[in-house]
């Protein structure tokens, strides 16, 4: 049941108070299946967000942040100073401890539009606060629901944004309605406009849970193991649920869970794409959530990060059949010492290819620091090999770096829909991550050119298997090579990307906006979990894409206050209020539907 609960104007004083002199609000509400309202409310910026193509001579197009309210859970004890006492004095670092609401932030991605860059509307969700905004889906088409992933609680928001810079609330699951699974990470949408989500932690309640599908897990509880795919109607609404886990669990060496399992289980799918014209979809088993986001308290076992990728068959869509589990193999820098670093370990990213004679995807592995590679997703047991590792793009993305992959924590990894590039966000490796005297590595954005790689199929020769392929790119003449890179944060540590999104839009010659196959943008955020102890600086850039697969940070893309280049989230104000710093996790390229075609 939908209601406009609220339109009226907001007003008030601070920094930036006068650019906010003008904010008109709107509130889309929703039932949800707890008999509660949820709502968003829209905080539209006067003429900013009014501007028309008759004002700008040019259509718009959006570019959405799913950002949360920074508070003090953010704070990490060693930025707590001189307690006890009052939190007024005792922070080094947060500027508004209060809980705040969360948002979808618009920021008009329009180039050459006088407010590009701005920030015209901050849509705020309630009345859950403290969500910790994690992911949408992977790329936006016309018509889709925006699919965005309530971290810590549990919920999964589907917003309608048919008429940005405005959006409606289309529905919310909660954590009821998802008994099966906790800790939503990401999306995939299909073409008839439902999506598979990963749940990444356990059914709700610890112990034996069974599935409507007649499966049963037994789990650790929430935000442990094992974990589930959700699929979801165009409104939020729960399809089925499919616990990730196999009957008789996974390789107990490889996999641990705390507390401990009787069957052990990497099941913690995390990543997901899906090939609908080859019937797969495929998911990344990253870690078991709850033991990596605790402060002071740190996960005790490298073996809580996955080494594993699923591939499932969706010939019903309403029922996903798990056909394997495949390990990511460790290369030529495995340390027995050390394996958290290990090239299979941590697999929380994966993408798919796009053309039809391609059936191949990647995996991307955090702490690993690696990419992997498959020619079939199709096969009844895929093997994955290692065929890039993030040293050898360390130097072309800071001539300041070494070639040591391990520990680079890369995230987003994406192919072109041309499948001629591998796109890869790198937040870098932090100082001391590998030892005392560890410098730590400056992070970035690199662009691999994989045709070679494609154009082999399952004849492909690339293998990083010596530790100079490791610091150099692979021997074999099918290995991906880099095409392009840029540094964000040049010369600080752990400053760079976490996530990313391609500009899938061009403005066509009859004024509309039409998909495009050769992205020229792609937006990176740099932030995490701060939990997690990998905040980052909280700036959104963006980056322009050559057809050469060249890339460079666009420094025309600046905060409208401060006039730095990137959109610095670290403000003390907002359109929905002086809320101070915000926390940027995912973002992604959106036009109305009016100015699409």
């Amino acid at each position: 049941m939908a209601g406009i609960l609220a339109v009226g104007a907001l007003t008030y004083t601070g920094e930036n108070s006068a650019a906010y002199a003008d904010v008109q609000t709107t509130t889309d509400s929703k039932v949800a299946a707890d008999g509660k309202s949820y709502w968003v409310t829209n905080h539209l910026v006067g003429d900013a967000a009014n501007r028309t193509a008759a004002a700008e001579g040019k259509r718009k197009e959006w570019l959405l942040v799913w950002a949360g309210d920074e508070n003090i859970a953010d704070t990490l004890v060693k930025d707590l100073k001189n307690l006890p006492g009052s939190l007024t004095g005792g922070l080094s670092k947060i500027t508004n401890a209060l809980p705040g609401p969360d948002f979808l932030a618009v920021i008009d991605a329009t180039e050459g539009s006088p407010t590009y860059g701005h920030v015209v509307n901050t849509a705020t969700v309630g009345p859950l606060v403290e969500n910790e905004p994690h992911h949408m889906q992977y790329v936006w088409h016309k018509g889709d629901t925006i699919y965005a992933g309530a971290l810590f609680a549990a919920a999964t928001y589907a917003f309608d944004v048919s008429a940005l810079p405005e959006l409606k609330l289309k529905g919310v699951s909660l954590p009821t309605n998802t008994l099966g699974g906790s800790v939503p990470d990401a999306y995939w949408t299909l073409k008839d406009g439902t999506a598979y989500g990963t749940y990444m932690g356990g059914p709700v309640a610890p112990g034996p849970y069974v599935y409507a599908n007649g499966q049963t897990a037994i789990s650790n509880g929430f935000a442990g193991s094992p974990g589930a795919v959700i699929r979801f109607d165009q409104t939020g609404k729960v399809l089925s649920q499919t616990s990730a886990a196999t009957p008789q669990g996974d390789d107990p060496k490889l996999c641990a869970n705390l507390p401990q399992l009787g069957a052990p289980t990497c099941a913690n799918p995390h990543g997901i794409q899906a090939r609908e014209d080859l019937n797969t979809l495929v998911t990344s088993d990253y870690a078991e959530p709850r033991n990596i986001i605790l402060d002071p308290v740190k996960q005790p076992s490298p073996y809580l990060r996955r080494p594993t990728v699923r591939t499932w068959d969706i010939s019903d869509r309403n029922n996903p059949k798990l056909r394997a589990v495949s390990y990511l193999q460790d290369g030529p820098r495995a340390n027995a010492a050390d394996p958290l670093h290990n090239e299979s370990r941590a697999v929380m990213e994966t993408t798919v290819t796009n053309l039809p004679g391609h059936k191949g995807a990647f995996a991307q592995t955090m702490q690993g620091g690696a990419v992997h590679y498959t020619p079939d997703i199709t096969a009844a047991e895929p093997h994955w090999y290692e065929v890039f590792d993030d040293g050898a793009a360390a130097q072309d993305i800071y001539a300041g770096n070494d070639s040591n992959g391990a520990g680079s924590n890369g995230g987003w990894i994406q192919t072109s829909p041309d499948d001629k590039y591998l796109y890869r966000a790198i937040t870098g490796r932090g100082k001391g991550a590998l030892g005392p005297n560890d410098p730590g590595s400056t992070g970035g954005v690199y662009v691999l050119d994989i045709q070679k790689l494609l154009a082999a199929g399952t004849d492909f020769k690339c293998r990083i298997d010596t530790l100079a392929e490791a610091q150099n790119g692979g021997a074999e003449e099918d290995c991906p090579t880099v095409a392009g890179a840029a540094p964000i944060n040049p010369g600080q540590p752990a400053a760079g990307p976490h996530w990313g999104a391609y500009d899938n839009f061009a403005l066509g010659e009859d004024g509309y906006y039409h998909e495009t196959t050769t992205p020229q943008r792609i937006a990176v955020s740099n932030y995490f979990v701060a939990r997690s102890g990998l905040d980052g600086d909280h700036k959104v850039n963006m980056l322009k894409l050559g057809a050469d697969g060249k890339v460079s940070v666009d420094t025309t893309f600046k905060d409208e206050f401060s006039g730095q280049v990137g959109i610095n989230f670290n403000r003390q104000s907002w359109p929905h209020g002086p809320f101070g710093n915000a926390k940027p996790h995912s973002e992604i390229f959106v036009v109305a539907d009016a100015d699409l075609k």
